[in-house]
This record gives C-alpha cells, structure tokens and sequence, in this order.
C-alpha cells in the first residue's frame, strides 16, 4: 500500500472517531424543564482530537437501533380498591393485583409541584394547592393517552430493592403533564414532592438524589370529597369559541367526551332569562388535555348544559350549569359527581 494511501485512511478513521464524539445524541432533550439524574449519569468530557487531513470518502452509514414496541395503556380499574398495607412490598416482590413495573424520575423544585406555571399539558391550574396539593406527574403515551388520561389517579410506591430509601408504603399521584421522552414503557416523570413521598421518613432527600429509580404502579379510583365536577371557561372564550376545562371527577378521573347543549328563546319556559334548554346534545371537540371547545359560525347562546362521559363510559349531565351570562377566566360549580 503506498504512503499517499495510507494517509487517507488514517485521515478517514480519525473523522470517524470525531464524528462518533461530538455527534447529537438521539436522545437529547430540548425542553425547558429542569430534569434530575443520578450524579453518575452525566457523561465524562472527551480530550480534544487532533485535526485530520481531509478525507476523500464520507464515513459509512450505520442504521439506528430499532426503537422498543410501543407499550399499550394500563387497564382501567375495575373497583375501587383499599391502599395497600405499608410492609406488603417489604421483601420486593410484585404480587399484588395490579401492581405495574415502570421507571420514574422527577423535575420541578425538590418539594414543587413540578411545572414552572403550576399547571401542565392537562391544562390544570395551581396544582400546587388542594386537591392535587402536588401530588402530580408527566405520564407518557400510554398514561397521559393523548390528554384523554389527564386526571387519572394511580398508586406509585417503590421499595428497598429498588434503591435503600424506599419506603413501600403507596402513595396516590394524578397525571396532570404529558411526558415526551420516556426512559421505559412506562415512565412517570414525577413532581419533587411526589418522587420524595415514596422515600422512609426523613429520607425523601436522599431519594430524590437518585433521580431515576425503578418502581410500581396501578390504577385507582379518584377521590375528591365535598367536591363536584367543576367546568373552567377558558381564556379567549367568546359567542363563537367557548373552551371549558373539566375537573374534579370521581372515579375513572378522566373525560371521553364532552357534550354540549345550548338554549333558545321560549316566553313559556319560566326562567328568568326566558330560554330554555333546546334539547340537542351537540359533541364538543378535544382541544388539549382535558379542555373541550365549541367552535361556530353563529353565537352560542346559553345557559348551557354539558354532558360528560368518561372512560368507563358513564355519564353525568350538569343542567345548565352555565348561565347565559357566562364570562372568560370564570369557574362554574355543577352539583353532580360520579359515585
């Protein structure tokens, strides 16, 4: 082989370790929010590398690895079901019904509630009060369910064999935030109060410096007492567009669907505002997270009445929960709950 080849070789396997150094991971994160991870996770910084000669053939392509199958959604829960006893996961097994095998890390402030503007991708607002009192997490695909999961309450717990600070004892989150890089079928990105709340006493610190740690999960029965479902009239809300972000539901937690009725002029029906309810369900669509819009070409004309299903397939109708005179930015009680 002659020198002038030579050279090019070693010019084009010196561009190939280059490139292998300072190329984009595949998974890097572009995202605003401040993700923690074990102190070993962060990757030692490589020595310079001489500058190569130029070479004369590009390296070769090399295929990705293939992505892992996508995981299906948990099962709903079929009944509500009693917290499990704080020594059930105390020898590390995973035999109790329902228990699913996920990864969880956390972001936010240690004790936030995660989110910068204390809402999320679900569109609540101030989870950092009651009732979410922070207890709240990103879910991916299969939990947040392309907002359709937005509300779901679930069970978490991890134990000692899954980092020493563990506790076993469950602990209730409610999904609130969509998680866009999962690091495991499925994967909870959780508030810094909630990852803490898995920990032994006194220990929440502790765990919440492993950043990443392996744990449990399933589904249960939201509760919220002395509260009923309540409907959010959107920012930008006007006769043509009405946004209404549904909360507080009992039970599955979630909306499938929302429907609307609106009202129409009736001298005979009574009420104060002479309308009454025109007896036509019409669906509203998703907008994001648990926000449900109406868009028209005409005025909308209340008091409204919605229709909520949710994924169970029950449904629950608020009479026109919301009066003719309704408002952006205001909050309107119903008196119905899920059993």
């Amino acid at each position: 082989m002659s020198s002038s080849s030579s050279s090019v070789a070693v010019a084009a396997a010196m561009l190939l370790c280059i490139l292998a150094a300072h190329g984009p991971g595949c998974y890097a994160k572009h995202s605003s929010k401040s993700h923690h991870s074990p102190p070993h996770a962060h990757a030692t910084p490589h020595a310079p590398h001489p500058t190569p000669s130029p070479a004369t053939d590009p390296p070769p392509y090399v295929q990705p690895p293939p992505l892992p199958p996508p995981a299906t959604s948990p099962p709903p829960y079929v009944a509500p079901s009693p917290p499990a006893a704080a020594n059930s996961s105390a020898n590390g097994t995973n035999a109790d019904a329902g228990w699913m095998d996920a990864r969880a890390t956390w972001y936010g402030a240690p004790t936030g509630a995660g989110p910068d503007d204390d809402g999320g991708a679900c569109g609540f607002k101030n989870v950092s009060l009651p009732p979410f009192s922070a207890m709240t997490s990103c879910g991916n695909e299969p939990l947040f369910k392309d907002g359709k999961g937005c509300g779901s309450c679930y069970q978490i717990r991890c134990v000692t064999q899954n980092h020493p600070a563990c506790s076993g004892v469950p602990e209730t989150v409610i999904i609130t935030d969509m998680n866009y890089y999962p690091v495991s079928r499925y994967h909870f990105d959780l508030s810094g109060t909630a990852f803490g709340a898995m920990a032994l006493p006194g220990r929440n610190d502790q765990l919440r410096h492993a950043g990443i740690i392996d744990m449990q999960f399933k589904r249960v029965p939201c509760q919220y007492p002395g509260l009923t479902v309540t409907f959010h009239v959107q920012h930008g809300s006007n006769p043509y567009y009405l946004a209404i972000l549904v909360e507080y539901e009992n039970g599955d937690g979630d909306v499938d669907q929302v429907d609307i009725m609106e009202s129409r002029p009736d001298p005979a029906a009574g009420s104060e505002d002479g309308m009454a309810p025109t007896g036509e369900w019409v669906p509203m669509k998703e907008s994001w997270g648990s926000i449900w819009r109406m868009d028209t070409r005409r005025p909308l004309q209340g008091p409204f009445s919605l229709r909520i299903t949710n994924e169970s397939g029950k449904t629950l109708v608020a009479d026109q929960v919301i009066p003719a005179d309704w408002a952006p930015n205001e909050i309107y009680s119903s008196i119905i709950q899920f059993d």
